[in-house]
């Protein structure tokens, strides 16, 4: 294949905008955050370079994959692990975010313009990541649920006349 013919990144000139592709970054909640951003780095770029600018958003759209598969994870293991009743209140919560995250998108959707559309795409994401760690959650205590009655053998009684 001839070098000239081979598309090049300058090519294609991006924006800020285009980074507005998919879902946004997660938001990581505190409580779980140390476990889920473990030997991950955030790191800086300058927004004006257009090569930096395309490996930047392969690498947020990596590092976001990898982010919400250690959300799903966490909550699942929360679910499996934390007192029955603490995890009925974290599904609760989550429910409660989920409804308040959709409300507030209905209401995004009569903001016009660049910043209607900054709001619903930032609110649409959250929206998804909070019901992918309530699946998780809930997967987690379906799981423990079926382990539980295992976990305590039942003993056959012998009785002798």
């Amino acid at each position: 294949m001839d070098v000239d013919s081979q598309p090049t990144m300058e090519e294609t000139i991006l924006v800020g905008d285009d980074l507005m592709m998919g879902l946004p970054s997660p938001v990581i909640p505190q409580e779980i955050a140390s476990h889920v951003l473990q030997g991950l780095q955030i790191n800086d770029i300058e927004p004006f370079c257009q090569d930096e600018l395309a490996l930047y958003r392969q690498c947020a759209e990596k590092r976001d994959k990898e982010l919400r598969q250690r959300l799903q994870d966490s909550e699942r293991k929360l679910g499996l692990s934390m007192p029955l009743d603490q995890a009925k209140e974290r599904t609760g919560q989550l429910e409660s975010e989920v409804t308040s995250l959709e409300r507030r998108l209905i209401l995004a959707s009569g903001i016009e313009g660049i910043e209607g559309f900054r709001q619903r795409w930032s609110l649409h994401g959250r929206l998804t990541d909070t019901k992918r760690r309530l699946e998780s959650l809930k997967l987690g205590m379906e799981n423990r649920k079926e382990d539980e009655p295992s976990k305590s053998p039942t003993r056959k009684r012998w009785f002798f006349w």
